[in-house]
């Protein structure tokens, strides 16, 4: 989210606004904002940057021992924070609120014409929740899971708590699966009185392979007097609260390097440049006039439109017209006695591979109670 320009009239705007979360209560999620404060792309599009770091992704699956494929999936995963987190702060000076998707919203791209499949969709809308699957079939590596936030205010920062989880699933070649399973951290966006809102990661997520191995990557920040923005340790250990493999530390937007303790003689060497030109890709997606009616960058196209062009009216027009026509889809079904049917992914409750590698972390991952529930490979 930013101030469009540095006018008293904008700092007044934004002001205001600020005021309006200040006095509202609950979660914000869903929240509307005026157009002036959106990115022009929806939430469906997060999923895709689980997929940017594609050589990082696929060399999991290169992985010759338990050991190295969670220091591989550990590398994955740090690499994409960036992506997620900083990216649209450097392109337009702050960070942006993307559309609220549509319950049924798609998006769908690729990688390497097609070695790479990523298909997203907005599976619940009170709450919001968005379902997404990646597969590199050639590698056999897959990562599915399901996303939702819960956004509170406070004096000066919004906090946001991320409510799902990703199964990343590698087939070895012995026949096996391995899995592991993914949380998400908790974020703050502050900078909001400067009108300059940009994000920051904290508390802990987990990553717990199936063969036992645990990482624990913990998040820190820029304090009111000292701390380095974006900063992270991480461990991998045999298990909770076993034995320490290997200390990670650095930030997820630069360099992360191995710290004492350190197997192999590794203490001080790079493990990940985040920074490094070229490591991402974005996704590739169909030309607009050839998706679907679902498809997101179809269905926010005016919106996307009026916010790149700055007519901010135009964008509010064609927001409140998208808006307004789902919640008569959502009435025309209740009168009809139906109930919205997903297309893409099917809903697997108590999912028995989820719980077996939450218990794995022996006490309690707070994931919402959506928790129970995992979005199965595409099927449709």
């Amino acid at each position: 989210m930013q101030c469009c320009d540095c006018s008293d009239r904008n700092r007044r705007r934004w002001t205001s606004f600020l005021k309006s979360l200040a006095g509202a209560t609950g979660d914000l999620s869903s929240l509307t904002a005026p157009s002036w404060i959106l990115a022009p792309f929806s939430l469906t599009e997060f999923p895709s940057y689980w997929g940017e770091p594609k050589e990082m992704f696929a060399a999991i699956a290169d992985g010759k021992t338990p050991e190295e494929r969670q220091l591989l999936v550990t590398r994955w995963f740090l690499s994409t924070l960036s992506g997620q987190f900083t990216r649209r702060e450097k392109e337009t000076g702050s960070e942006k609120k993307p559309f609220n998707p549509f319950l049924g919203e798609q998006f769908l791209g690729s990688w390497d014409g097609g070695d790479l499949v990523l298909n997203v969709e907005q599976v619940s809308h009170h709450p919001p929740i968005t379902a997404y699957s990646l597969e590199n079939k050639k590698k056999g590596i897959s990562l599915e899971g399901n996303c939702a936030q819960k956004t509170s205010f406070s004096a000066r920062m919004i906090s946001v708590k991320q409510v799902g989880h990703g199964l990343l699933r590698v087939k070895l070649a012995d026949g096996s699966t391995e899995t592991y399973l993914i949380t998400l951290p908790k974020l703050k966006i502050e900078g909001l009185w400067t009108g300059k809102p940009y994000v920051e990661l904290t508390e802990t997520s987990y990553i717990q392979g199936s063969h036992g191995l645990t990482s624990t990557i913990k998040y820190s920040g820029a304090g009111w007097v000292s701390g380095t923005s974006h900063t992270h340790t991480t461990t991998i250990t045999s298990g909770p609260g076993g034995p320490t493999l290997y200390t990670l530390t650095g930030t997820w937007t630069g360099e992360t390097k191995f710290h004492k303790p350190s197997k192999d003689g590794k203490e001080g060497h790079v493990f990940l440049d985040a920074s490094v030109d070229g490591m991402r890709e974005k996704v590739t997606v169909r030309p607009i006039e050839e998706q679907g009616e679902h498809e997101s960058r179809r269905a926010w196209k005016a919106v996307a439109e009026g916010i790149l062009s700055g007519d901010y009216d135009a964008a509010s027009q064609a927001k409140s017209a998208l808006e307004n026509a789902e919640r008569q889809r959502r009435r025309d079904e209740q009168a009809a006695g139906k109930t919205f049917e997903l297309r893409l992914f099917d809903k697997v409750p108590n999912d028995p591979e989820y719980k077996r590698l939450a218990h794995a972390l022996k006490f309690k991952v707070r994931l919402g109670p959506w928790s129970a529930l995992s979005f199965g490979r595409t099927s449709r």
